[in-house]
C-alpha cells in the first residue's frame, strides 16, 4: 500500500542518514543482521539515530513463508556462523547498550531450532556487558521439545514470543504456525522460571475482530504474559498480505486500557509499536510496576495472614 494512502498517524518523520551513521557503521562493520532492517520497520530512523538495534541471529534467511513478514525466504539456508554470538556482544558495547533485543530467523532445518545459538548469544553479551539487559525474542520452537530451556536457562531477562494474530488468520497470515503452540510456549516458559518476563505482541489490521483480539489477551493472561505490545500492520510489500484497516489512536487506547484490565503489568499500544520499539525503556518500566506489584501482594498477604 502506498505511503499517500495512510493515515497521518502512520506516516514516520524522514530522519537524516548521518544521525544514524554510528550505528549502521557498527552494525555493518562487524557482518552482521538487523530485524530493523530486514523487517522494514518504520522505526528505523528513529531508534538508529538513538543507538538503538534489534539483532537478527542465524542469517537473514527464513525457513517459513509468514505473509506478514518481508525476511527473505530459503528452505536450505546457510549454516550457522559460530562467530557470530561474540560479533552481537562486539556491538553491544560499542553502541553501549543498556537493553538489547536478540531476534532470529525461524530455522526449522536445525535441530534444536537454534536455542543453542541463542544461549551462546546471551552468554557472550553478559560476558562482554554484565549490566546490559537482555531480551530474547524467539520463534515458536514447533517440534523441537524443550529447546526454549536452553535460552531461558543462559538468563535472558525477557523471553518474547509474537503471537502476531488471531487465531482465525493463522492459516493465512502464519500459515506454517500454530496459534495453541505459541500459547503453550509462553506458558512454558513461565512455568519453567519465574526469574523471567514472558512477553508476546500483535498485529492489528489484518481483518481481526475486537472481539476475537480480546480473546487472544485473555488466552495469553492465562499463559502467564505480562508485557503485551499493540501495534498497525504495515504491508511491507506487494507480495505481503494487504491492509484491511487502519485502526485509529483512540482505538489503540481502548485496547491499552483493556489489556491493562485483564492484568497486564505492561502493555505498548500504538500505531508504530514494534516488539522491540522503545523495549529498553519499556523494560525499566515494566520492572518497577513487577515490583510495586510484589509488594502490594506481599501487604495483601500478610493483612490477610494477621
Amino acid at each position: 500500500m502506498s505511503g499517500c494512502c495512510k493515515p497521518e498517524w502512520v506516516k514516520v518523520k524522514s530522519i537524516n542518514s548521518l544521525q544514524c551513521g554510528q550505528t549502521s557503521s557498527v552494525v555493518h562493520k562487524l557482518g552482521l543482521y538487523t530485524v530493523c532492517e530486514e523487517a522494514a520497520c518504520p522505526n528505523i530512523g528513529e531508534c538508529w539515530r538513538k543507538k538503538h538495534a534489534a539483532f537478527m541471529i542465524m542469517g537473514d534467511s527464513c525457513t517459513r513463508n509468514c505473509l506478514f513478514c518481508n525476511v527473505k525466504r530459503s528452505h536450505t539456508p546457510p549454516p550457522l556462523d559460530e562467530n557470530e554470538p561474540k560479533r552481537v556482544a562486539e556491538a553491544v558495547c560499542e553502541l553501549r547498550l543498556k537493553h538489547v533485543v536478540i531476534t532470529s530467523v525461524t530455522r526449522d532445518d536445525l535441530k534444536d531450532g537454534g536455542a543453542a545459538h541463542f544461549a551462546k548469544t546471551i552468554t557472550e553479551i553478559k560476558k562482554a556487558s554484565p549490566s546490559t539487559t537482555i531480551e530474547a525474542l524467539t520463534p515458536d520452537f514447533i517440534g523441537k521439545a524443550d529447546s526454549f530451556k536452553v535460552i531461558v536457562d543462559a538468563g535472558p531477562d525477557v523471553f518474547n514470543h509474537n503471537i502476531e494474530t488471531v487465531p482465525r488468520l493463522y492459516p493465512v497470515v502464519r500459515p506454517q504456525g500454530r496459534y495453541f503452540a505459541a500459547l503453550k510456549l509462553l506458558a512454558s516458559v513461565g512455568d519453567y522460571s519465574s526469574q523471567v518476563f514472558t512477553k508476546s505482541g500483535i498485529m492489528v489490521g489484518l481483518g481481526e475482530t475486537n472481539a476475537e483480539l480480546f480473546q487472544v489477551m485473555d488466552d495469553l493472561r492465562y499463559a502467564g504474559v505480562s508485557f503485551l505490545t499493540i501495534g498497525q500492520y504495515l504491508r511491507p510489500s506487494l507480495k505481503n498480505s494487504a491492509v484491511d484497516r487502519f485502526v485509529t489512536p483512540e482505538e489503540f487506547k481502548e485496547y491499552e486500557k483493556a489489556a491493562y484490565k485483564k492484568g497486564f503489568l505492561m502493555v505498548a499500544s500504538s500505531a508504530l509499536t514494534r516488539s522491540s520499539y522503545n523495549a529498553g525503556a519499556d523494560f525499566v518500566r515494566l520492572r518497577l510496576v513487577a515490583e510495586a506489584d510484589c509488594k502490594n501482594t506481599t501487604k495483601i498477604r500478610t493483612v490477610t495472614n494477621s
